[in-house]
Formats: C-alpha cells, sequence, structure tokens
C-alpha cells in the first residue's frame, strides 16, 4: 500500500508511519520536500503579521533555501534512525485541510506539517526508529507456535517503531517567533478536542496534553489523543523556533495504537539534533 493513501486514512499518523516504514525497508524518496519561497498561506497560522502573541523582537537569521537544506537531518544525523527526504506525496497542502473550529487551524496544520505562512525557504525528513531486537521470532510460522502471550508480545515488538516528520521553514523579519507563538495559542484555545477533515477522511482529535520539552530558542511539545471507535491513539508533536526557523516533529508508533507502547514519548533525539544542526 502507497503510503499516501495510508496517510489520507489516517491523517497525520499515518505519514510517519506508512512512509518510515517503507523507507526502514530500504525505499526513499528523492524530493526535498521544500515549499519554495511563494508557498500558499495557511489560514491564521501565517508566519507574518501581528498575531496577537508576545513574539520575541530580537534580529533572527533568515536561513536560506540552501542553508535551510543543509541543516535539515540526514541519515546518520540521530542514532537508531533512519532519515530520509519526505516525498511530494507525502505533503498536505492548506487547501485540503478543514477543521470545526477556526481557532484550531493553526495547530492543525502543525499536526499535518502544514507549510504555514510565506516561507522563504522549506524541507521536510522523515526519521524511522530501527526495529527493537528480540530473542523471540516474528515470523507468522513462529507467532503460530507461540503461547498466545508470547505471540502478542513478539507481534508488539515488531510494530513498536517510531515515525517521525520532520518539518522545516524558514521566515523573514518575526515570522517564525510568531507562528510558534499562533500554534501556541491554538493549542491552548483547543485542548479539549476538536475535528480535522482532509480528502473526506475525518480524525476526531479528543485533546492535547502540553509536554514540557527544551531545545532552540524556545520548544513546546504536546501529546495529542486521536480517538476513533472509542480507542484513543496518542501522537506526539514538539513545535521549535531556532532563530529564524520554524520546526514541527509529528510521531507516531504503530504498537501505540493497540496500547503496546508504554515508553513512546515525545522524539527528544531527533529534535535535539536537529536543533544542533539549526545553531
Amino acid at each position: 500500500m502507497r503510503a499516501t493513501a495510508v496517510r489520507r486514512t489516517a491523517l497525520a499518523a499515518s505519514v510517519a508511519a506508512l512512509t518510515l516504514l517503507a523507507t526502514a525497508c530500504g525505499g526513499s524518496s528523492d524530493s526535498d520536500g521544500k515549499g519554495g519561497a511563494s508557498g500558499a498561506g495557511a489560514g491564521s497560522g501565517s508566519g507574518s503579521g501581528d498575531k496577537g502573541g508576545a513574539a520575541p523582537k530580537a534580529a533572527v537569521k533568515t536561513l536560506t533555501a540552501a542553508e535551510l537544506e543543509k541543516a535539515s537531518l540526514v541519515q546518520g544525523d540521530v542514532k537508531g534512525n533512519k532519515i530520509a527526504k519526505a516525498g511530494p506525496d507525502d505533503q498536505v497542502k492548506a487547501e485540503g485541510v478543514k477543521v470545526d473550529k477556526k481557532e484550531c487551524e493553526p495547530f492543525a496544520h502543525a499536526y499535518l506539517g502544514v507549510e504555514q505562512g510565506k516561507p522563504v525557504a522549506r524541507t521536510q525528513r522523515t526519521a524511522v526508529s530501527e526495529p527493537k531486537k528480540t530473542d523471540k521470532g516474528t515470523s507468522l510460522e513462529d507467532l503460530a507456535e507461540m503461547p498466545e502471550g508470547d505471540a502478542e508480545d513478539a507481534f508488539a515488538a515488531a510494530f513498536d517503531l517510531t515515525s517521525t516528520l520532520v518539518s522545516l521553514s524558514s521566515y523573514e523579519a518575526q515570522g517564525a517567533p510568531e507562528t510558534l507563538a499562533v500554534v501556541r495559542e491554538s493549542a491552548a484555545a483547543c485542548a479539549g478536542g476538536f475535528t480535522i477533515t482532509m480528502d473526506g477522511d475525518t480524525q476526531k482529535i479528543a485533546k492535547l496534553v502540553e509536554e514540557k520539552v527544551t531545545g532552540g530558542d524556545e520548544a513546546i511539545g504536546w501529546t495529542v489523543v486521536s480517538e476513533s471507535d472509542g480507542k484513543q491513539v496518542p501522537f506526539k508533536l514538539v513545535a521549535l523556533r531556532q532563530s529564524g526557523t520554524f520546526a514541527t516533529f509529528v510521531s507516531f508508533n504503530l504498537a501505540a495504537t493497540g496500547g503496546r507502547a508504554e515508553g513512546f514519548g515525545l522524539p527528544t533525539a531527533i529534535v535535539a539534533a536537529q536543533a544542533t544542526k539549526l545553531s
């Protein structure tokens, strides 16, 4: 199944899930995922103009397309993760996303990796954690011969893979701090939940739980709880600013869909590696 088909079904989460699983098997895209110098605006998440936040007014550096590309993650930057460029089929456009509450749109766009405002340059990368080693077989034959409990554990271990979509956008002037401020305000206003519709598929966000994270000049993180058929699935989102660059990190763990990934947390190693390259 193509990554695009799965992503359209599960929205933000499946971006990382399928794309990165395919990457882990040896496939990758040659696209750099850049948004260009005149990307379409993302509604109220725009990185220009006065958006009402207490945005820092310190001088910021605007990275060129070449500089942003050089600062983006590459294979080998994060131990235990395979890094690849995101392909064009994995990019979500703002016009294809509908949110039931207007004030939740900036957060929804950050969650989906949508370009916000008009960055001068943009890149996207995918990262997938390496499968955990186990002394239990994971072939169909092995699973069939295992006791039920062992089979469940082996199956969960095989799918305990965390996938992360990293989106970088470089802005002029105060675009980056303003964009982060708007996303922060949107999250605060929408902590009780909202609904996203994309290409006919609907995802209910039950709640947002803020989490502590550090990195760059300023950063904030959340657990995003998605709900479907009475089941809740956690996603992780980190928004970070380093000078004139705004970055988002959206993570999804396959095992977490069945409640088996107790250790699934914010992608701190990926965030730290990216912040270092941006500094």
